[in-house]
């Protein structure tokens, strides 16, 4: 076991100076810090290294992302080819903008919604058991539609990389990813071009366009048939036997029209309303004409 402590940086850096300072002194003074392929397993404390802003830590055996408190000026951390299967303990990572975390063994991607400045997320080709899946953590991602919503929190990132993982296979995963995000300029290591994202919002605008035009028509439509059933049905004139024809006792007549009155009917523009005031004149029509037929 390798653990990343004072000591394994001093036997790593090279000090020119390191009889005319103090070592302590030259740890705060460090910005970068490249521990890369030293088998490592354990991040210990280095408190010390308070200006540190670049920390390459790939190719080693860390299991657990920790113990990284003290680097609140770090930007850049390396952590790829590691055995990280979770990701935490970066939410004071206030001025992390590139995180690198392939080739690890993560399956849930979570902790990220409080780094607001990050500008570039590797987590491709993780090692995962046969049959799991990528996953998005719910408060950070929440799956592949809500990945979308994570990016309109990272205004800052330009660079995203997911390539190997399952969710690459969703459909039109990267059309999708390109117009939620106004900023990002490479997804997977394919440059992303202004003309494809115009492209792909034109697209989105129109499909949205449609599918309102659609349900907007599908409700005209509705709200028409349910006019026609009950907005305007109206009273049909009233019919009895009449007891004054003794020779036809089965004659129909209209009982005293002249003084039924009839309610008005509904204004209704162009040829609905044409097509009922026909309809009303024929039913009249045709009631005396049965009439005098009996008769």
């Amino acid at each position: 076991m390798v653990r990343l402590t004072k000591d394994l940086i001093a036997k790593s850096v090279s000090h020119k100076n390191r009889n005319e300072e103090d070592f302590g002194q030259y740890l705060q003074k460090i910005t970068h810090l490249n521990l890369s392929d030293k088998n490592i397993d354990t991040i210990g404390h280095l408190s010390l290294c308070k200006n540190l802003r670049v920390l390459y830590l790939y190719d080693n055996q860390i299991r657990q992302i920790q113990n990284l408190d003290f680097a609140s000026n770090i930007t850049h951390l390396y952590l790829q080819n590691n055995r990280i299967s979770c990701i935490e303990n970066l939410s004071l990572l206030k001025n992390l903008e590139k995180l690198y975390l392939g080739g690890n063994s993560i399956t849930v991607v979570e902790g990220l919604d409080k780094i607001e400045k990050i500008r570039e997320l590797h987590i491709e080709s993780q090692h995962l058991p046969l049959g799991e899946k990528l996953l998005f953590d719910p408060r950070s991602l929440r799956s592949l539609a809500d990945l979308e919503v994570a990016l309109k929190k990272w205004t800052k990132l330009r660079r995203m990389d997911l390539t190997g993982n399952p969710i690459c296979h969703k459909p039109k995963y990267r059309d999708r990813i390109v117009v939620q995000s106004q900023t990002l300029e490479s997804l997977d290591g394919k440059e992303i071009k202004e003309m494809e994202r115009r492209f792909l919002m034109n697209w989105k605008a129109s499909k949205a366009a449609r599918k309102q035009h659609k349900e907007r028509m599908t409700n005209e439509h509705a709200s028409y048939l349910h006019f026609s059933v009950s907005e305007t049905s109206y009273p049909r004139l009233p019919f009895h036997h009449s007891p004054s024809v003794k020779e036809k006792t089965n004659v129909l007549v209209l009982s005293e029209m002249h003084k039924v009155k009839r309610k008005p009917l509904p204004r209704i523009l162009g040829e609905k309303n044409q097509m009922i005031t026909q309809l009303n004149s024929m039913e009249i029509k045709e009631s005396w004409e049965f009439v005098k037929e009996q008769k």
